[in-house]
């Protein structure tokens, strides 16, 4: 029998053992076959160092049942009768100095809810999925060239049940697939929902990279939460943690009793900063393993895309490593990181042409979003942490002190187009003492969420894809806290309430004008009016779309001063009008007058053959569109 089942996974095995096995997870794992016309349930694990691996579980009353190690591959396996779906099990690994420990399944696609840690036997349904119109749409427009607004979630603090518990899959497919339709945003993106053993890691330190948190439901529920989300034309992005994963001596971790999924050198393996262990990029296993849990998400649960965590500590040697060691080079470049993103970005692009890669890196590393046959990393987007930053600095700044700091907002447009970004307020930005967005702005509640308003339409008609985390869109005042769901109360507050409607607001006419996210990774997309006024701290820009008549005209004062007569710039003669004042009364500002419409002059300005003259409200963003205009025709 042991020959029979080797005979039937061998090339597996040797594509396994090269790095090229992208569907790892129908080798390894746990699986029902038929053999001869028997059903078995096949157990195979990868310990290339272990004396010995057994399975325990229920099946077996957790009496060890040896698996056998198929021609010294490193993999394992063995068929067992009498298995049911909904077993526990684990193996016990008999490491080369005699020791034996207990581990779970890297493969497993279920576990116990914390603290409990058995593997559980199971696999996801195949699944009619009933999302052809979503896919259909992704395969027709460009995603560079679609709306991409994206609200980022922690599933277990987004909302609880009244006695605590938490939101479930079925729950959210109830509660939030409707809220974010409501708001009009585009895309979910979730941090990390695969098994983690601690809810404070938030997700980022995981020990199953095949498995839902159990907390949150199986497989089958989440790809349902998929489907009823593409059913409304909502994405669905998932964080994915490919560089490090959790240190726990149950999981990953020196699974055989040698280095096996993380680097052989201590100084390399061990990551103090998280606490965790990284990942051995350049080890051609471990390679499968990562690119076919990629896939897994993105073919078997339909995600849209993944956002790669952390990718500058794949990229760079000396991150956070005050004992680094050169490459061979002489540098600090992580040689077999650079290799495994391109290789994983090349794989997940041949197979799936229309996903969404995201990459979360810090640096200013060149090509992260070029692709690989031109030598770049090959992702599709990448976090401006830069913009994010300097932005933030900004508005958290007295109002006497934004005049010479205006830079920080202008520099941005130096670089806008060198990557193709997602402009990104995470929750990073909100947690461990840095305040939520409204804690970081100056004054009373009013001038608050006036700067508020001012920061979301800058965001929203800046050059970039946008992301903000959840909480930003009812004025939070507390940080994030992960162990508590948002306080939905501040909605029943003056100033809330009317900031809650902006945003949908702003988040519908970002979806309907092509202006704002046509070409936002193309110079054409952008023409800078007036990025030189510090003295009054306003910016004043055209973001143009495909179409000669489609641009906005945006102007943005960040200080708390009218301006009566602004003169801006305009390509066309003819009438403009507001389509966006962020300080009309129903936002919570004071503006009350209907929206003006303004007769071009004669006056060339700003490198403009015309101009208008408007009055810029204090603290405001206004946009700007054209009513009739004359000399272009499409």
């Amino acid at each position: 029998m042991d020959a029979l089942l080797y005979s039937t996974i061998k090339d597996d095995i040797y594509l396994f053992n090269i790095g090229q096995l992208y569907e790892s997870g129908n080798l390894f794992g746990n699986h029902f076959v038929d053999i001869l016309g028997n059903v078995y349930c096949r157990f195979v694990v990868w310990a290339p160092n272990a004396r010995g691996v057994s399975v325990i579980g229920d099946f077996n009353q957790w009496q060890p049942d040896k698996l056998v190690q198929f021609n010294q591959t490193g993999v394992w396996g063995i068929l067992l009768q009498h298995v049911h779906e909904g077993e526990c099990y684990k193996y016990i690994i008999e490491q080369e100095n005699g020791e034996v420990v207990v581990k779970i399944d890297p493969f497993a696609q279920k576990f116990e809810q914390a603290p409990k840690d058995a593997s559980i036997v199971y696999e996801m349904h195949a699944r009619q999925w009933k999302d052809g119109l979503w896919q259909a749409y992704k395969k027709r427009y460009s995603a560079l060239e679609r709306p991409i607004n994206i609200y980022e979630v922690h599933a277990s603090s987004w909302k609880k049940h009244l006695d605590g518990r938490f939101y479930t899959f079925d729950d959210l497919i109830e509660h939030l697939i409707p809220y974010v339709k409501e708001m009009n945003y585009t895309h979910i993106e979730f941090m990390p929902l695969m098994e983690h053993p601690l809810q404070e890691s938030w997700g980022y330190q995981v020990t199953g990279y095949y498995a839902l948190s159990s907390v949150l439901g199986d497989l089958d529920a989440f790809c349902r939460f998929v489907e009823a989300a593409h059913r409304q034309f909502i994405g669905v992005i998932m964080d994915w943690v490919p560089g490090h994963f959790c240190r726990n001596a149950n999981a990953l971790a020196y699974f055989d009793g040698t280095p096996t999924f993380e680097y052989s050198e201590p100084h390399r393996a061990d990551n103090k900063g998280w606490g965790t262990l990284n990942f051995d990029l350049g080890k051609a296993q471990v390679r499968s393993f990562l690119i076919s849990n990629a896939l897994f998400w993105l073919e078997k649960c339909h995600l849209d895309g993944l956002r790669v965590d952390a990718v500058s500590n794949m990229l760079y040697l000396d991150f956070d490593n005050e004992h680094w060691v050169p490459n061979h080079y002489g540098d600090n470049r992580n040689l077999e990181g650079i290799t495994f993103l391109q290789q994983l970005n090349s794989v997940v692009y041949n197979r799936n042409p229309y996903t969404l890669m995201i990459a979360e890196e810090s640096t200013a590393w060149d090509g992260v979003t070029r692709p690989v046959y031109n030598n770049g990393l090959g992702f599709l987007l990448k976090w401006n942490m830069g913009w994010m930053n300097d932005t933030l600095k900004f508005i958290a700044l007295e109002p006497e002190k934004r005049a010479s700091a205006y830079r920080l907002l202008t520099f941005s447009f130096m670089y806008a187009f060198n990557e193709q970004y997602i402009l990104p307020f995470s929750h990073d930005e909100v947690v461990h003492g840095k305040n939520s967005l409204l804690g970081k702005t100056k004054g009373d509640r009013y001038n608050q969420f006036a700067m508020l308003r001012v920061l979301q339409a800058y965001l929203m008609v800046h050059p970039g894809k946008k992301l903000n985390f959840m909480g930003y869109e009812i004025g939070q005042f507390l940080e994030w806290r992960f162990y508590s769901e948002l306080e939905w109360c501040d909605l029943e507050r003056e100033f809330n309430r009317e900031y809650h409607y902006f945003i949908q607001t702003l988040n519908t006419l970002y979806k309907r004008e092509k202006a704002l996210f046509e070409q936002d990774s193309l110079s054409k997309g952008l023409i800078v009016l007036d990025a030189d006024n510090t003295e009054q701290a306003i910016i004043s820009f055209i973001r143009q779309g495909k179409k000669a008549r489609d641009f906005i005209i945006a102007i943005a004062n960040f200080l708390p001063q009218e301006h009566a007569y602004y003169r801006v710039g305009v390509p066309y003669a003819g009438e403009y009008q507001i389509i966006l004042n962020t300080e009309k009364d129903v936002f919570g500002g004071t503006w009350t007058q209907t929206e003006a419409v303004y007769t071009t002059q004669d006056i060339p300005h700003q490198h403009q053959p015309y101009s208008i003259e408007c009055l810029v409200p204090s603290l405001s963003v206004l946009y700007l569109k054209p009513k009739r205009i004359y000399g272009v025709h499409k």
